[in-house]
């Protein structure tokens, strides 16, 4: 017993380790960011972003999680107008073509939202995944393809919720033909372009998501979202503990709002 004890104080010991404890304010500061964060389109302010905030936001997307450690993602970092003006005429193209595959309603509702800021935001981002970095075969990779893919999402993650904290929006722009990413930026044909993010100080963030708030999409119940052990097999509030709080706490975000 007390052999233990030393090789368990040795281990705490041990500068492999850490013991870092979240406290309520810690994770409050987490909760308030996730459920704060916001697509921004049309309300991005001139003002530029300092340097150091803009390479700590860096810093939390290089710190995603990645397969195999094999960190897949590159950021380009668009200052140019020039390129801001190539990228939005792509924009407008590909846009133009989303709006005619909608019915004639949700038509005139597309085209009245903002889907981009690419010229009003002071930085652009691109964030791109290398399949070819970490070598042919990579660990945990070998049998699910995409996951250096999933991974480059990580990083996406990771710096939409680091710019929310810093007070920077930022809107994803998705409504694009791949090829424009790569013929513009030059980015090399193996190298995936993931997502093109503005980036900038705002006017205001909105309460909630702003397709919500047009009535495009409502948020889907979590209750409707959870599985158990099988596709699709659902369990009632009344028959499972998990449920009941997931019903019981339906308006958790709402503490942070």
């Amino acid at each position: 017993m007390e052999k233990e004890c030393v090789e368990e104080i040795n281990v705490n010991r041990d500068p492999k380790f850490q013991e870092i404890e979240f406290n309520q304010s810690d994770r409050d500061g987490l909760y308030k960011t996730i459920f704060n964060r916001r697509d921004v389109r049309g309300q991005f302010k001139p003002d530029p972003i300092p340097k150091d905030v803009l390479a700590r936001i860096l810093q939390a997307a290089h710190h995603a999680p990645s397969v195999g450690f094999m960190q897949p993602w590159n950021f380009l970092v668009i200052e140019s107008a020039d390129v801001k003006d190539k990228i939005h005429s792509a924009f407008m193209k590909a846009n133009d073509e989303a709006a005619a595959m909608f019915n004639d309603e949700k038509q005139h509702q597309y085209r009245a939202l903002k889907l981009e800021g690419i010229r009003e935001s002071p930085i652009n981002i691109c964030i791109t995944c290398d399949r070819d970095k970490a070598g042919p075969v990579v660990l945990g990779r070998t049998h699910m393809n995409d996951m250096d893919i999933y991974s480059s999402v990580c990083a996406v993650q990771n710096l939409w919720l680091a710019a929310r904290a810093e007070g920077v929006g930022v809107g994803w722009v998705s409504i694009m033909e791949e090829s424009a990413f790569h013929n513009i930026l030059g980015i090399p044909e193996k190298v995936i372009p993931v997502a093109y993010l503005c980036l900038g100080y705002v006017t205001h963030f909105n309460k909630e998501p702003e397709l919500e708030m047009a009535n495009w999409r409502k948020r889907l119940p979590l209750t409707q979202q959870v599985y158990f052990d099988q596709w699709q097999n659902t369990r009632s509030a009344e028959d499972d503990p998990l449920m009941k709080e997931v019903d019981k706490h339906q308006d958790f975000s709402l503490r942070y709002k």
